[in-house]
């Protein structure tokens, strides 16, 4: 399990390492570079639009990836998911700006980031099968925590880049060369991870799947059959920890350095030191998951992050490093309380024989319901002067959203022996 669990964190954090570091360069300094025809809030809200674009396609890497992974088992998508998001990071690294090559350049990088987020959307659903199908019945939530927690050292590795770089090079070196060098870094991360995962066996439960002959001739038209109420319900139960996530990581950051004129080594440190504090809570509130139950620590974050909203945005608006960071450390806390066991809840609300379709959409779904629009929304309500107190009712009416979804989904911990909710769930 060690070893498993060590693959599935290892492949999801390098997978979001390529994503984060997409979102942080958006927020830095995609729009001049790509958009310069652009006045600076267009050229970042152009920039973000195609940030958004990973999130679209993500979905559509599940249902590619989770027919894969229904059909021909969960390795092969850990391996087909973590090259496509390396090469496309890696062409990201490489792409002439605007300026050499015109109108080619923002649409290859739209291209790109499409590509980032098929793969993206792949990958999640292959690492957190691979860890939570191998686990123990009473440990389900501890080992499928583990993928989870490996968006945090993500993201941690792809700003702990950008702050080094940020901080050693001047505006001018890092606008002209700087920013890619997180980009071509993916490369290294990637061929490390697939040699990582080359041993790893193949889950239980899809082996006895096969052996029985009980695979899904067609997995996303059975999902989409009878399990259509329950990916809704699952995607608009997901949608405040979209929120919540990227707005602390994604849109705070433009926004202290753009409205509140901190620097941009300030406030990456700051949203850092709060995801190192998720990352450390994560296994802790899955132990929760797996004696109390995955619901009940799911409307628990939800309703704490609807809560935490207008304190949140209060004191990211002083501008002073320490608010900010508590800040941010109470929306990642209140989000990592439900993130933590929604791998092993997914997992657990679904059929094996179209798990990884089924819990991949649903929670990629989720994402473009949350975490597409949040940073252009964000940007678009923080245009006036003063403190942005839309932005934080908009996190809290995600929370309300996502708090009724929960409500109307089962509790699945006692589900015996990995049989998943039936098909009319």
């Amino acid at each position: 399990m060690v070893r498993i669990a060590a693959a599935s964190f290892a492949g999801t954090s390098i997978e979001f390492y390529d994503f984060f570091v997409y979102g942080t360069a958006a927020a830095l300094v995609l729009g001049p570079l790509f958009f310069p025809d652009f006045s600076p809030i267009a050229g970042t809200l152009a920039a973000f639009a195609t940030y958004a674009v990973g999130f679209v396609s993500r979905p559509l890497g599940s249902v590619l990836f989770g027919r894969l992974g229904d059909r021909r088992g969960r390795r092969p998508v850990l391996v087909g998911s973590l090259l496509l998001t390396g090469i496309a990071t890696v062409l990201v690294g490489l792409l002439p700006t605007y300026d050499r090559i015109g109108p080619a350049a923002p649409i290859l990088l739209v291209l790109l980031r499409f590509c980032q987020g098929l793969g993206v959307g792949g990958e999640w659903g292959g690492a957190v099968l691979l860890a939570a199908e191998h686990a123990p019945p009473g440990r389900r939530a501890l080992w499928g925590s583990f993928p989870q927690a490996g968006p945090a050292i993500g993201f941690l590795l792809a700003n702990g880049i950008m702050l080094t770089l940020s901080g050693a090079l001047s505006d001018a070196q890092f606008q002209s060369w700087g920013w890619r060098v997180p980009f071509l870094f993916a490369g290294v991360l990637a061929a490390g991870g697939l040699l990582l995962r080359a041993s790893i066996e193949e889950t239980p439960a899809f082996v006895e799947l096969a052996a029985a002959n009980g695979l899904s001739a067609s997995p996303f038209t059975e999902v989409v059959r009878g399990h259509w109420r329950l990916i809704l319900l699952v995607a608009g139960a997901l949608t405040c920890g979209y929120v919540g996530f990227y707005l602390t990581t994604t849109w705070s950051l433009h926004y202290a350095t753009d409205k509140l004129a901190v620097g941009r080594t300030t406030m990456l440190a700051c949203i850092m030191v709060a995801v190192v504090g998720k990352a450390v809570a994560t296994p802790l509130f899955a132990l929760l998951g797996d004696r109390y139950g995955r619901k009940p620590l799911c409307v628990a974050g939800c309703a704490a992050m609807g809560l935490w909203a207008f304190p949140m945005l209060g004191l990211l608006a002083t501008g002073e490093p320490v608010c900010m960071t508590l800040a941010c450390l109470g929306t990642l806390i209140a989000f990592i309380t439900m993130f933590s066991v929604v791998g092993t809840y997914l997992s657990e609300l679904f059929e094996p024989r179209v798990r990884c379709t089924g819990a991949s959409t649903a929670y990629n779904l989720g994402g473009v319901f949350g975490g597409a629009l949040t940073p252009i929304v964000a940007t678009e309500l923080a245009r006036g002067e003063g403190t942005p107190w839309s932005v934080a009712a908009y996190l809290a009416a995600a929370a309300v959203l996502s708090v009724a979804c929960f409500t109307a989904l089962p509790e699945t911990r006692a589900v015996p022996a990995w049989e998943g909710q039936p098909a009319t769930a």
